[in-house]
């Protein structure tokens, strides 16, 4: 009863910690809350020599928490619903261009190098969000923890990288930046958007979502060739 109390307290805490860090910082990308605050999470897990699986039964509710968390996202893409619809098909066709090359590619680097099926196949859907990852994964036969951990270094690493990148191709459009982070780096991307251009989360949050629902769709298919 003891470490099922203790470990969401333990959770916010290092949360709340991370989220200090990261505003003192001034909103630095490394000193992202996801990043700090997982590392913060499994340093304690380690020190007390706690199994994550029963870190994660303690820690139920918070993870359902995340659904709301998501479909809260909804307001925002309300709000700018007519210029989404305007943009709609250069949208779709990024969505596709982006989400069929983050499966493919994963794939494919997996199937050069020899990795296992079960590896390739649980680190092809590493783009969409968590849940959605996990239990595609799961479905197609790869290991979810694994998609857990593909999932995170993808979203602190999409994170990172996007802004740099946009800007060496001299990108400037924040619409098409917020689009870029949160098909790239799902809810970390979006995260990091709302904290630094929060009118354009809509864009964010509609990426995040198209390319979790796409990425399903076909890591399912693919599946079913190999």
């Amino acid at each position: 009863m003891i470490a099922t109390l203790a470990w969401p307290l333990c959770t916010l805490a290092a949360y709340a910690l991370a989220v200090g860090l990261y505003r003192r910082s001034g909103h630095h990308l490394l000193c992202l809350p996801v990043l700090t605050g997982t590392a913060l999470v499994v340093a304690l897990l380690l020190l007390s020599g706690t199994d994550y699986p029963v870190y994660a039964q303690a820690t139920q509710a918070l993870r359902w928490l995340a659904g709301p968390a998501v479909i809260a996202l909804a307001v925002p893409l309300y709000r700018q619903a007519a210029l989404l619809r305007r943009l709609a098909l250069p949208l779709l066709g990024a969505l596709l261009a982006g989400g069929l090359t983050a499966v493919l590619a994963t794939l494919g680097l997996a199937w050069a190098v020899g990795a296992p099926r079960e590896v390739a196949l649980s680190l092809a859907p590493k783009s969409a969000t968590m849940p959605i990852a996990m239990a595609a994964a799961e479905r197609a036969g790869g290991v979810p923890a694994l998609a857990a951990m593909a999932v995170v270094a993808t979203g602190v690493l999409g994170t990172l990288l996007c802004a740099p990148l946009l800007r060496r191709l001299r990108i400037e459009d924040e619409r098409v930046s917020a689009f870029t982070l949160g098909l790239a780096a799902h809810a970390i991307g979006v995260a990091r958007v709302l904290q630094t251009r929060p009118e354009t989360v809509a864009f964010a949050a509609l990426a995040m979502s198209l390319n979790g629902v796409a990425t399903a769709v076909v890591v399912a298919v693919v599946t079913r060739w190999l």
